[in-house]
């Protein structure tokens, strides 16, 4: 047997064991690392980011609403991955939420729900639903484990194996690929995309998450409106990460109807 086709074999035998169905979105997702390592990981990425980038003051109006915000939605996702029987899948998450001085066009959270929105995203979100629109996007993203699942594909790509209790950080490849997924907080400029599917799941939950929380979610159509107007040839970091077109729109409002259960209280 050449290498080739040893090496082929390896991937199919490593992709096909490491999928799983994920309880709330039912998709099934390649999944070859530690959630544990990931959120350890991220933590000293986000400590480093906080230390080296001007966090605005606690009493400052807009943070303390990026708090507010950030509460309310990672409340209600809590209470959405209670009511599904996967609160399980939240272990470890210590939320955190801050605003930074920053003219970036950005927000982003990681695993274990440290987040980071930018005072340059402000102006286009000009409102606080706008705002909780965004950060159930984002926080649906770590929720739904789609970084672990893009460093999964990308170590599947490159034939790298984590056996056993081998840390992710003692290996400077996987800390490569760590970088480039989780490249906002660490300040990596090439990063791997999200795919089409993870875009519309973290649109769709994020809709349900901002609703629960109490936020109206037709307020997701104008905002993406706003953002995908901002395109050109260099455009907001938010939009190089996730593409705001006309698909995506007529995307939203065909799961609008679901979260309007939930932001009316009709959703049982």
């Amino acid at each position: 047997m050449n290498n080739s086709l040893k090496a082929l074999l390896f991937s199919l035998t490593l992709s096909l064991s490491g999928c799983k169905t994920n309880s709330i979105t039912g998709r099934s997702q390649l999944d070859l690392v530690s959630e544990t390592e990931v959120q350890a990981m991220a933590l000293t990425q986000y400590k480093e980011f906080l230390s080296k980038n001007p966090v605005v003051a606690s009493t400052n109006a807009n943070q303390e609403m990026v708090r507010r915000v950030g509460t309310r939605i990672a409340t209600a996702v809590g209470k959405y991955y209670t009511e599904h029987g996967a609160g399980d899948e939240l272990k470890g998450y210590t939320w955190e939420f801050n605003l930074v001085e920053s003219k970036e066009v950005n927000a982003w959270c990681m695993p274990g729900g440290k987040v980071v929105v930018y005072t340059g995203l402000l102006p286009i979100t000009q409102n606080e639903t706008a705002l909780a629109i965004v950060l159930g996007h984002e926080i649906t993203h770590a929720v739904a484990g789609h970084g672990r699942e893009r460093m999964s594909q990308e170590m599947l790509a490159q034939g790298i194996q984590v056996a056993g209790n081998v840390a992710l950080g003692s290996n400077p490849k996987t800390v490569d690929i760590f970088n480039q997924v989780y490249g906002p907080a660490a300040q990596i400029g090439v990063l791997l995309p999200y795919s089409r599917k993870q875009e519309t799941e973290a649109d769709h939950y994020g809709l349900i998450f901002a609703a629960m929380a109490g936020y109206n979610p037709q307020e997701a159509i104008p905002f993406w409106t706003r953002m995908a107007s901002m395109g050109g040839e260099k455009p907001p970091v938010l939009l190089s990460d996730h593409p705001a077109d006309q698909q995506r729109i007529d995307d939203i409002k065909k799961v609008m109807p679901e979260a309007l259960k939930y932001y009316n209280g009709t959703k049982h």
